[in-house]
């Protein structure tokens, strides 16, 4: 069942991101829908604060992914995709590794490998709410 969460403050997404691993709890591949500034960078930042990352969350922009460490050990896989232009470049990076590691993959732009994603992927959609600098938060 999708549920929408509304979100007005930096507050209210610690919230969301919170509401999102609770609902979610054993699965670990995400994938986040929404257009350029929305939010989705911003939003996978709570995550890593919610999972207690260690490490500086930095946007994989020109490396396509990165990879962060949690306080128990557990990692984290981070997509940029806005850049990549073929599924050769997910190839070469071996995206199979990282999507059955059984490690958290959070993936921004999924839709340039949406026939690779595994089915049992968390689609996260997040969009203007219309009022304001509010989001919509839809999984």
């Amino acid at each position: 069942m999708l549920t929408k969460h509304l979100c007005n403050s930096l507050e209210e997404l610690e919230t969301i991101a919170g509401k999102l691993l609770e609902k979610y709890p054993q699965e670990r591949i995400f994938a986040f829908y929404g257009e350029m500034g929305v939010g989705n960078f911003t939003f996978i930042r709570q995550l890593g604060k919610q999972l207690h990352v260690r490490d500086v969350i930095n946007s994989p922009t020109f490396a396509i992914v990165n990879e962060y460490l949690c306080i128990n050990e557990e990692r984290i896989c981070h997509f940029d995709l806005y850049r990549v232009k073929s599924w050769k470049e997910i190839m070469d990076i071996g995206y199979e590794d990282y999507f059955y590691s059984g490690h958290y993959c959070l993936i921004e732009w999924p839709e340039k490998i949406e026939d690779l994603l595994p089915e049992d992927a968390i689609h996260v959609k997040i969009e203007l709410s219309g009022k304001g600098d509010g989001r919509i938060f839809t999984f």
